[in-house]
């Protein structure tokens, strides 16, 4: 007995001087103790691994480790069918599967997007929803700011478009757009005057030429009077003599026939109303923020209604657990897919190359490091274990190059992986999908200097401040579908003076980048709800305090109905037998 409480002593002791040897020394002591300290403990979690850990393992990961090996096996699938040359219409009855997977997906991005916004908003008071837009709103511009400038720094730098046009090909022709006209669609679309035609219709301005016919009447007439002249016969004679005031008639003859007036007819371009098919995506945002905050202000009065769309909205999140099972076969064929549609790879080379290596780095640099680091700084916590529980819905946008048609997938793999508030990513998530696009707006600076570049055209430092707002500004009227980016780039173009047309030289490689930039969108979302729901802790926090306060309330009222009641029924039957 003795000796255990010595031993106990002695261990306390040498605990004792180890911290004190830890407190003197220095920070790179305390760093390599830190660093040991995590080897023995991943050392021991080694060595902990057994048959069934490891079948936990895949079972848990299952989704992620398909789709991945889905991505993979479309690329040597399509390179392996490359040599055989299919036709358009073979290489559209291969990628049949994942069309169908594409159709899934947006089958449920609508009643998803309404339900979840309107159940996140309903759940929330006026002053938290409040607060949450504004930090949700921070964190969009100022990621989409920085994102902007990473793509002009790295276009400056890297200078993909030198050698001019000579080597760059163009393919297809691009629809013009008046910047001014994009910019009132915008708005016009935030509020739909028709709700049910705004599920798969936007406003869209369209252009037609009318033929204008202007009068113009002279100022005044400056011609020589006409004097009439004798017919010559070749012979000298005299002059016929004039009649009086002959001078004065000729005058006024010119100067009534000098003041004619002159029609004159030119062609005008005249935006007309119009209308495309797709989803306004942005229109029901903001429908259904506005009638969930409504709902939630009518309290009780609004329960059945809440109630419906939030069983809506978990009904909608089930069906996506059945669906995603089917996503790697789709992921596959649409990869592979779009790889055959190439009709040459060697246009990966040259200019388009070192463009597509720009924007590669770009993505990368906003991806893996600056979003991360405001995630991180923001939180303290780590944030490659929230990327980690991200796989499934970052390989799906990879994918299928649609932030809408990724949502239900980033639903799941933030609620249930990683277990961030509902009622922050029913807000953040619909509002990230359609405002928010990191990746866009970086393209679109970078590819509006790289087509400068194309052109020999030097950018003053004027014109380059006006592509960053423009492209930020564009980014936001992005749609949530494949190739969205390049219609609002014709903004970013028009406001510098750049030649629309040449869109057309990138269309052979944005099919590839559209995924990289729309896996940096959804990534970019994802991380804002985890930074919303940290700032918005203590809001959350009191609000769930008061919830559990009127439960408890509403627990205690039946029991004081139920005596009354009995009193009732008491002094009845008093009454009774009186």
């Amino acid at each position: 007995m003795m000796g255990e409480r010595q031993s106990h002593v002695n261990s306390l002791f040498l605990n004792e001087e180890s911290s004190k040897r830890l407190r003197m020394g220095g920070r790179g002591q305390r760093f390599r103790h830190a660093w040991e300290k995590r080897a023995a403990r991943a050392r021991k979690q080694v060595y902990a691994v057994t048959r069934e850990s490891v079948r936990i393992f895949f079972q848990r990961h299952l989704f992620v480790l398909l789709t991945i090996c889905s991505v993979l096996l479309g690329i040597m699938l399509a390179m392996a069918l490359r040599p055989y040359r299919m036709t358009y219409r073979q290489v559209k009855y291969f990628s049949f599967p994942g069309e169908l997977l594409m159709r899934m997906l947006q089958m449920l991005v609508l009643p998803l997007i309404v339900s979840s916004l309107i159940t996140g908003m309903a759940s929330l008071d006026g002053r938290a929803s409040g607060k949450m837009g504004m930090r949700a709103v921070v964190y969009y511009m100022l990621t989409t700011v920085i994102a902007v400038f990473i793509g002009i720094f790295m276009v400056l730098i890297i200078h993909p478009g030198k050698g001019g046009k000579g080597q760059a090909q163009s393919e297809g022709k691009m629809e013009q757009v008046h910047a001014t006209d994009a910019f009132m669609d915008l708005i016009r679309n935030m509020f739909p005057p028709n709700l049910v035609e705004a599920c798969f219709k936007q406003y869209k301005t369209q252009y037609t030429i009318r033929v204008v016919n202007r009068t113009f009447v002279p100022a005044g007439s400056t011609a020589a009077p006409l004097l009439p002249h004798p017919p010559h016969n070749g012979s000298s004679s005299s002059p016929l003599p004039l009649p009086e005031n002959s001078t004065g008639i000729w005058h006024n003859v010119t100067q009534a026939l000098g003041s004619l007036p002159e029609v004159l007819s030119y062609e005008e371009v005249v935006p007309v109303p119009g209308s495309v098919n797709g989803v306004n995506a942005l229109g029901l945002v903001v429908f259904s923020i506005c009638f969930g905050l409504v709902i939630g202000s009518m309290k009780q009065k609004g329960q059945a209604l809440r109630e419906f769309f939030d069983c809506l909205n978990d009904a909608i999140l089930r069906m996506v657990a059945v669906i995603i099972w089917y996503a790697p076969i789709g992921i596959l064929f649409l990869i592979a897919g779009k790889i055959l549609e190439m009709e040459d790879i060697a246009v990966m080379g040259g200019q388009l190359g070192m463009y597509t290596l720009t924007v590669i780095v770009g993505l990368l640099i906003h991806g893996l490091c600056v979003l991360p680091l405001i995630y991180f700084i923001v939180t303290h916590k780590n944030p490659w274990l929230f990327v980690a529980g991200l796989l499934q819905a970052l390989v799906t946008a990879l994918g299928t190059s649609s932030s809408s048609a990724t949502l239900p997938v980033t639903f799941r793999c933030l609620e249930e992986n990683i277990g961030v508030d509902k009622r922050v990513t029913r807000f953040v998530l619909p509002v990230g999908a359609t405002i928010n696009m990191d990746g866009t707006a970086l393209y679109e600076a970078l590819a509006a200097i790289f087509i400068a570049q194309v052109n020999n055209y030097e950018l003053d430092f004027g014109q380059i401040i006006t592509i960053s707002i423009t492209a930020t500004a564009a980014s936001i009227g992005a749609a949530g579908i494949p190739q969205a980016g390049l219609v609002t780039m014709v903004i970013v173009l028009t406001s510098v003076g750049l030649p629309t047309e040449d869109i057309t030289l990138i269309m052979a490689v944005d099919w590839f980048l559209d995924r990289l930039r729309t896996t940096v969108n959804v990534l970019g979302d994802s991380l804002g709800a985890g930074v919303v729901e940290h700032l918005s802790r203590h809001e959350l926090e009191s609000q769930d305090a008061e919830n559990s306060n009127s439960i408890t309330e509403e627990n205690e009222k039946p029991y004081h109905l139920i005596y009354q009641e009995n009193e009732t029924h008491k002094h009845l039957n008093s009454e009774t037998v009186m």
